[in-house]
């Protein structure tokens, strides 16, 4: 059988340049040899510069020899090397310049394979940096060119697994978990496809952090345990690393802190050892927060402290922000109620940053902006408002003195008494209305949305994003309209909570049944209601009752008769329960707390203090003939109103 030439060439520069040098460790490594044999396949080249594309000086060498003659080939495989080297040790801006230089000397040398593998580490270097915007398109544009140009290699089938699973990550952050699992599922087949050990590792891993987040850890702990094993077989420090972090954090949600602390503390060293600052620092972080889940609070605290300062010095945010919480949880422990007040709020301002760093808007920008100053001129007319009833109140004591001096002192103090009365009613009505326009108008809610509606625009579905954006638009337009109201129709209040349900539907792929019932003879249009009473109801059986439940979710609401002067609005969800979902709760790191239905209580309160009839809030808790939990029902009395005030 005859023996291409080339072959020959590869096979000598393998047995008289390569292999000397990996088996006794000869100084020179005959870097013209290799650049003679003009390799293009990036696994062949891989294969050739193994032994020294962890020595910088060498690398920098080959450079320079493959610049001389042109080879676009290498110079391509060097710089994702070298950025690949500086991404490892959290130097991200040299790791940007040097893939850069990649990605331009690629598209000289017309392959696709190696412009694939540069766009994706571009991609994985701005996620570690919180650019979520940037990372998406880079991944984005590397899946693009692999599936219509280079998936008919190996390297090109995992070059779309890589790019999917990065995908699948930044759906994470932006909230979208059933999108991400669906991304990482489909690498996962591509890995296993070409029995890539590595792949199949990370994506094991990425699967975890979504059981995780679900609150199912017994599933977590079985896909990051997986993920171990698989870099137990590739031996892959980064990942053992990476994959016993995730089982500490399992462990302490699960009570089990000396088992935490026993597999997360190797990986502290192990992390310095690799020399990557954003492992390093969640190494740290995870173990002071073992410690201190396990009483051991001094010690915790010097190990938060070391990753807050890795992460401030690295910019990495998200660490930064759980650094901040976890020494707000110390200090309280230590009885420093100050230090923990201002802890807490370097949190909420690090959290709030970091979160909004990592849901930059690209088509709904100009709307949110639009919106938001519509509703930063709403609550400064309110704000106003209340500022005359102030001053109202104030010129009140100058009347009074007036009157006392020329009516009797009798009937001085009784208008005083009244007028002051009645400015302070509505010096509380105009604070409470205040309070439920920015409670309302939640710029997570905001965020959430447009971002679902870009994930449409972004994967092409022009029509559904068109759909939704004007329903958006619709229900911020009724927001606005009637939060200037202090009541309005019913069927409004009710056309309004269907618009506001839509919306918060897409983020669950429209798998909410939403039914709605008005009983006969009841006219909708002609009763009056507190502007957006029931959105706090809804949003509850969404977030707190059907976000964590499989299967079918329904949302039914009833309007009814209760006698000639009340009726009755019932919003019943078939979720987990109110105490399943406080056990939910209270595995999450963090805990938000509503303030929702003690100002709907508020709001009702104030509404219907002149009324004959009561109004009265009754939250039932539903079960099934096994007595488990099968959802929540709110039972709302109202007095007909059928004037506005």
């Amino acid at each position: 059988m005859a023996i291409s030439i080339k072959i020959l060439k590869y096979l000598s520069v393998l047995l008289f340049s390569v292999l000397p040098f990996v088996l006794f460790g000869q100084q020179e490594f005959d870097m013209a040899a290799v650049i003679q044999i003009n390799a293009k396949d990036y696994a062949e080249i891989d294969s050739l510069l193994r032994p020294i594309r962890r020595d910088e000086a060498a690398m920098d060498k080959f450079i320079l020899e493959a610049k001389k003659v042109n080879y676009y080939e290498g110079l391509t495989y060097a710089f994702i090397q070298e950025g690949l080297a500086h991404r490892n040790v959290s130097e991200y801006p040299e790791a940007l310049e040097s893939l850069n230089l990649a990605i331009e000397y690629a598209e000289r040398c017309e392959n696709v394979d190696f412009t694939v593998i540069a766009l994706n580490m571009m991609g994985v270097v701005h996620r570690r940096m919180e650019e979520v915007r940037e990372a998406l398109d880079y991944h984005k544009q590397a899946l693009e060119l692999a599936e219509t140009k280079g998936s008919a290699t190996k390297t090109g089938m995992r070059n779309i697994a890589v790019a999917r699973n990065s995908i699948g990550n930044i759906y994470i952050s932006l909230r979208q978990p059933e999108l991400a699992e669906k991304e990482f599922v489909e690498s996962m087949k591509i890995e296993k496809k070409t029995s890539n050990d590595l792949g199949l590792a990370i994506n094991y891993q990425n699967l975890g952090s979504i059981y995780e987040e679900r609150g199912s850890l017994d599933s977590a702990l079985l896909f990051y345990r997986t993920s171990r094993d698989y870099n137990i077989k590739i031996n892959s420090k980064l990942g053992k690393v990476i994959c016993n972090n995730s089982i500490g954090q399992v462990f302490i949600k699960q009570k089990r802190f000396k088992e935490a602390l026993g597999i997360i503390k190797p990986t502290i060293k192990d992390a310095e050892e690799i020399g990557d600052q954003y492992y390093v620092a969640m190494a740290n972080l995870n173990y002071g927060w073992a410690l201190l889940e396990e009483g051991n609070i001094e010690e915790s605290r010097k190990f938060v402290m070391r990753a807050l300062g890795q992460s401030k010095e690295r910019n990495m945010g998200y660490f930064e922000a759980e650094s901040y919480r976890v020494l707000a949880e110390i200090s309280e422990k230590r009885g420093d109620y100050k230090e923990a007040l201002n802890y807490s709020k370097k949190h909420s301002e690090s959290e709030e940053k970091y979160l909004n760093e990592a849901n930059q808007q690209y088509v709904a920008d100009l709307i949110l902006k639009y919106d938001s100053e519509r509703k930063k001129n709403q609550i400064g007319i309110l704000e106003k408002e209340n500022e005359i009833a102030n001053l109202k109140l104030a010129d009140n004591q100058k009347i009074f003195i007036i009157a006392a001096i020329c009516l009797s002192v009798l009937a001085g103090i009784f208008f005083f008494v009244y007028r002051q009365n009645r400015l302070r009613r509505e010096k509380e009505f105009l604070a409470l209305e205040q309070k439920m326009m920015r409670s309302q108008m939640n710029p997570h809610f905001i965020f959430n949305s447009l971002n679902s509606i870009k994930l449409y625009i972004i994967n092409n579905e022009k029509d559904k994003a068109v759909y939704y954006l004007n329903k958006f638009s619709k229900l911020i337009r009724t927001i606005l309209a009637t939060s200037k109201e202090k009541d309005i129709t019913l069927q409004e209040e009710l056309d309004t909570m269907e618009l506001y349900l839509n919306i918060e539907n897409i983020r669950f792929s429209n798998k909410i049944k939403f039914e709605m019932k008005v009983e006969d003879g009841i006219e909708t249009t002609g009763i009056r209601v507190p502007s957006l009473i029931l959105q706090p109801f809804i949003e509850n059986s969404i977030w707190h009752g059907l976000s964590s439940k499989e299967g079918l979710k329904i949302i039914k609401m009833k309007v009814s008769r209760y006698s000639n002067k009340e009726f009755l609005i019932e919003i019943e969800d078939n979720g987990i329960g109110r105490e399943k979902s406080k056990e939910i709760k209270a595995n999450k790191t963090l805990n938000n707390k509503s303030i929702g239905l003690d100002l709907t209580k508020q709001r009702l309160d104030n509404y219907f203090k002149d009324s004959e009839k009561e109004h009265s809030l009754e939250i039932v808790d539903l079960s099934d003939i096994k007595g488990e939990a099968c959802g929540t029902k709110i039972v709302l009395k109202m007095p007909l109103k059928v004037k506005s005030a």
